[in-house]
């Protein structure tokens, strides 16, 4: 069954290629009553969009999104939501040449041999371009859980080997939209800035780290045992096209660590049960703790570099070169931020309709 959709309770279902028409998305099971407004999608989608610095693709699309469906009088319906983007600004000619060369690192040759067809414009339906539709659609999951006191927030930790030092909440909310790589430690990102930009002299890419943090989460979300919320967060993650990782807490480190190290210690706060560390990320047994969940991603280098590069012309299935041109991102890290933020908050809203935190049919 194709893999469109996600989720249970809360449905999103993204649509469109690179250089088709349109990018969009529809959203199923949004209560009613949640006051939005195309502007509020606008904001998120502002941060996901190419051409906002040097360190991004030079692709200029506006991405105006247009609400069809599903809203009245600026509140929800409880109806499916449709939200869609004209694709404006886009050059198919540089991928000609590449129709039946499939690049290296990128889905071409897994899609032409599972499908035996594919809109090979700008990686049609594997482009990073996908990702707008879940941006809309985290932002009304964002909103929603705005309504529980739930925060979701996201920042760069480290790109090419340049790695932030300690940061507080305070500087993860306010620094990432001051510097093009949306990093909270200022200093470290003048650094990943200039990395990239070696790297985009020479042809080639770099990839990073992004942690994504939920604040305010209340205990008691996933559902034992293939259900897991960690689980669910994982595969949300790693379902964003350019991530090749994904761990939550201490992750890999807990590997090296011993139990009475790795273990979050408990005691009493305010008549709530806390743990002193959290090491867990928030998630024990697959169900939220109650302190913050946090997860962090591997994002590979952006596959599309301006070097020669090996690979197979599918016609003759004969050994050839490439050299992929066009509008790319030397570092996709920063762009991955804000889809970080929607596939958490999609997870934890679908989460919080299916434990009954949120009602699913109104609120209010």
């Amino acid at each position: 069954m194709p893999g469109n959709t996600f989720g249970r309770v809360f449905r999103v279902t993204t649509f469109g290629e690179s250089h088709g028409r349109a990018v969009g998305v529809v959203v199923d099971g949004c209560p009613a009553m949640l006051e939005l407004s195309e502007a509020e999608i606008q904001r998120e989608l502002d941060r996901r969009r190419p051409g906002q610095s040097a360190v991004t693709t030079q692709r200029k699309e506006e991405d105006r999104v247009e609400i069809l469906s599903g809203i009245y009088e600026g509140k929800t319906t409880g109806m499916p939501i449709a939200m869609i983007v004209y694709n404006r600004e886009y050059d198919s000619s540089a991928y000609e040449e590449l129709r039946f060369k499939p690049r290296p690192g990128h889905a071409d040759l897994t899609y032409f041999l599972k499908y035996g067809h594919r809109d090979h414009r700008g990686g049609g339906r594997a482009s990073g371009r996908e990702t707008l539709g879940r941006v809309a659609a985290g932002a009304i999951a964002k909103k929603l859980l705005a309504t529980i006191g739930v925060e979701v927030l996201a920042h760069t930790v480290e790109i090419a080997g340049i790695r932030i030092d300690e940061v507080s909440i305070d500087e993860i909310r306010e620094n990432p939209e001051k510097n093009p790589v949306r990093c909270a430690d200022l200093a470290k990102a003048r650094e990943m800035e200039e990395r990239i930009l070696e790297a985009k002299r020479e042809g080639d890419s770099v990839g990073g780290v992004v942690e994504v943090i939920a604040l305010n989460v209340p205990p008691g979300l996933g559902e034992p045992v293939f259900d897991k919320l960690d689980a669910d967060i994982a595969k949300a993650l790693m379902s964003i096209g350019a991530v090749k990782g994904v761990e939550i807490g201490s992750g890999f480190t807990s590997a090296r660590l011993r139990g009475s190290e790795n273990n979050d210690e408990f005691f009493v706060e305010d008549g709530r049960i806390r743990s002193r560390s959290n090491n867990a990320g928030g998630i024990l047994g697959g169900i939220s703790t109650g302190m913050p969940i946090v997860a962090r991603v591997a994002v590979k280098p952006t596959s599309s570099i301006a070097r020669e590069q090996h690979t197979v012309d599918l016609r003759t299935m004969r050994e050839t070169t490439i050299t992929v041109r066009g509008r790319h991102d030397p570092c996709i890290v920063p762009r991955v931020v804000p889809v970080c933020e929607a596939m958490l908050a999609l997870t934890l809203a679908d989460h919080a309709l299916r434990a009954g935190v949120i009602p699913a049919t109104r609120l209010g």
